[in-house]
């Protein structure tokens, strides 16, 4: 059964040509945007010149695109497929989650649980290292990167995490590997020379606290990465991010590079505090006080788009929180995450019909994101954020 109407490879092209129009049309609206935003706030807010020309994360694009484990609304998320395209369709970002392999190496996976996003059930070699373990709190059957040696992940073959809803999208399983995040920094400076400028990333420590329990701390291999590739300074055109604060608190004693907390629900806890008996949740950590703590060693947030805007009990789209505000009086930029175009993952208001898989308005959406005055948004579909960020910087200039 084919769920969703056709989306045909002509429309994308057709918004890609346009997304990547909007990085030059986004980027002019840096300057005044931030003027905004210091009257705003009565703080200064200085945004660069808007056109990520080496002068660090305030030179990016407002509101900046990052595109969410690459393009994976149309490639298998975390490959060099779903990246390139991303950047082919005027991403200004592009997000890695790290995971550890069994002798260190970091690689690209949302998760260490690798059941969903690679070919490994069909590979009878591995059938036994099939197991259930507790990551954070939460029990997982299945297979996980860090019981494989590089050279045996490298055997496995991706493929589409959610094949129910992406259909599309497994035109192209099989056909890219698990790449290490050493990979992505080679093919990052390749396509640079290529296109001549910088191409950023946004690279999460995922689950840090439990790698390190097993003896396979993430923090300190990436730091040696972005220093031998050169990018473990401030200005350097990488974000770190992570759920747990005190990785990204051991991040910034390691490199200076820009560094993002990303905020889950208001009511849940930071693993790293539920395992050091931290009381705070995530709505302490979203008050003044709260932001001042993060600013003192980060540089911004990444915030679920509920905790910007929440939904109320239909789903449908409430009043901004002084999230944004607050944010800003404390010099830390937002980029909340996830925008998807499907029914399922949109505001009551903005699905059309009652396809969960097809594609409703996601445009009117961004254009209440957006109205909030966030710094940029994590999309899986990089080129309708794009074409929203152009739709709301013209009509912010009329």
């Amino acid at each position: 059964m084919t769920q969703g109407a056709p989306r045909t490879p002509a429309r994308r092209t057709l918004l890609g040509a346009a997304g990547a129009a909007a990085f030059g049309a986004t980027a002019g609206l840096a300057a005044g945007t931030g003027t905004a935003r210091a009257a705003e706030t009565g703080r200064p807010y200085d945004r660069g010149d808007g056109r990520g020309h080496g002068r660090g994360y305030r030179s990016l694009p407002v509101p900046t695109v990052i595109a969410h484990r690459g393009a994976s609304g149309y490639r298998p998320e975390h490959t060099l497929g779903s990246y390139r395209h991303a950047l082919d369709l005027g991403a200004h970002v592009i997000e890695q989650d790290l995971v550890p392999t069994k002798d260190g190496h970091l690689v690209c996976r949302h998760e260490n649980d690798i059941t969903g996003t690679t070919d490994v059930a069909d590979h009878p070699e591995f059938a036994s290292r099939r197991t259930t373990k507790s990551v954070d709190g939460v029990s997982y059957t299945g297979w996980f990167t860090e019981d494989f040696t590089l050279a045996e992940l490298k055997t496995l073959r991706a493929k589409e995490r959610i094949p129910g809803t992406r259909q599309e999208n497994t035109l192209y399983d099989g056909r890219w590997t698990v790449p290490t995040f050493e990979e992505v920094l080679r093919w990052a400076d390749e396509e640079g020379r290529r296109r001549g400028r910088e191409i950023w990333l946004h690279v999460e420590t995922k689950h840090p606290s439990y790698f390190r329990s097993i003896g396979l701390g993430l923090e300190e291999r990436l730091a040696k990465l972005l220093r031998r590739y050169g990018r473990h300074r401030a200005h350097s055109p990488v974000f770190l991010q992570s759920f747990e604060p005190s990785s990204i608190q051991r991040l910034a004693k390691l490199v200076d590079s820009p560094r993002v907390v990303l905020l889950s629900g208001a009511h849940t806890r930071p693993w790293d505090f539920v395992e050091s008996g931290d009381p705070r949740t995530v709505a302490d950590l979203v008050t003044p006080a709260g932001l001042r703590w993060i600013a003192s060693y980060a540089q911004g947030i990444g915030p679920t788009l509920d905790l910007v805007i929440p939904r109320d009990a239909a789903g449908r789209l409430g009043s901004p929180t002084t999230l944004v505000r607050d944010a800003h009086a404390e010099g830390l930029i937002l980029h909340p995450y996830t925008q998807r175009n499907e029914n399922a993952f949109l505001p009551a208001e903005f699905r059309r019909g009652t396809d969960p898989a097809a594609y409703g308005d996601a445009f009117g959406a961004l254009e209440r994101y957006f109205g909030t005055g966030i710094d940029g948004v994590f999309s899986d579909n990089p080129d309708t954020a794009l074409l929203a960020a152009a739709d709301f910087g013209d009509s912010a200039a009329r």
